[in-house]
């Protein structure tokens, strides 16, 4: 990353311009680890709590919105990326266009069962922030359900520590115009960051790629902390 730019900015600025590429792959099921493994692993990991409503924040193109929907869930989906809320919104469903930033400020007034970021956390400050802000969303017994990538699988090359990172966008199979920054942390700081944004593990679960026999993602199931349920 270049030190004159802020990455943070950068991230919604590149998902600006691959709004349509990122439609493309999603709904032609060109990545491989998503046709196989992971949205099954998010559905069912929303699905196990048994929630009748589900807030779906940094939805993309919906697809997971109208997979719960299909579910019997009430499900709505929030972006910050408007084209991206345009396409959600031609295949149905209620999506509402916001970015992480308007969540923290407190100007969506919503709450539901489960959240849900899928693949979706990919800021440093913004990811803090926003973890910091999301138990006033839930309803009493909610659940958070955060899937992003294995640290241990996208460290690739670079060391096991945190930091910013940039995707490519190889092996997608759609044309990508801008390479999108993303801030890698290791498993220790996902669940340090869980803890000092109020929040309290109940499962982690690795699912597993049928090819390769490695974890294709991790999924974080967190309650608000006991403390904070008892106010």
């Amino acid at each position: 990353m270049h030190n004159d730019t802020n990455p943070e900015t950068c991230i919604l600025e590149s998902w600006h311009k691959n709004a349509d590429a990122w439609t493309h792959t999603v709904r032609h099921g060109h990545i491989e680890s998503r046709r196989l493994v992971t949205d099954r692993a998010i559905i069912d990991a929303v699905l196990a709590g048994r929630p009748r409503s589900a807030l779906d924040l940094g939805c993309g193109e919906g697809w997971l919105v109208r997979a719960l929907s299909a579910c019997g869930i009430s499900a709505i989906g929030v972006d910050a990326v408007p084209a991206l809320i345009d396409r959600a919104r031609e295949l149905g469903g209620d999506f509402r266009l916001a970015s992480y930033e308007d969540v923290v400020a407190g100007q969506l007034s919503l709450k539901a069962d489960v959240l849900v970021c899928n693949f979706a956390l990919l800021g440093k400050t913004s990811v803090e922030q926003l973890l910091a802000s999301l138990p006033r969303m839930l309803q009493d017994g909610g659940r958070l359900v955060v899937q992003t990538v294995h640290p241990l699988m996208a460290c690739g090359e670079h060391a096991y520590v945190d930091g910013w990172r940039r995707e490519e966008w190889v092996g997608f199979g759609s044309a990508f115009p801008s390479p999108a920054p993303w801030y890698f942390r290791t498993l220790a700081s996902w669940m340090a960051l869980f803890a000092e944004s109020g929040w309290q593990l109940c499962e982690m679960r690795e699912p597993l790629h049928p090819g390769t026999g490695k974890p294709a993602s991790v999924i974080f199931i967190v309650q608000r902390a006991a403390a904070l349920q008892r106010r």
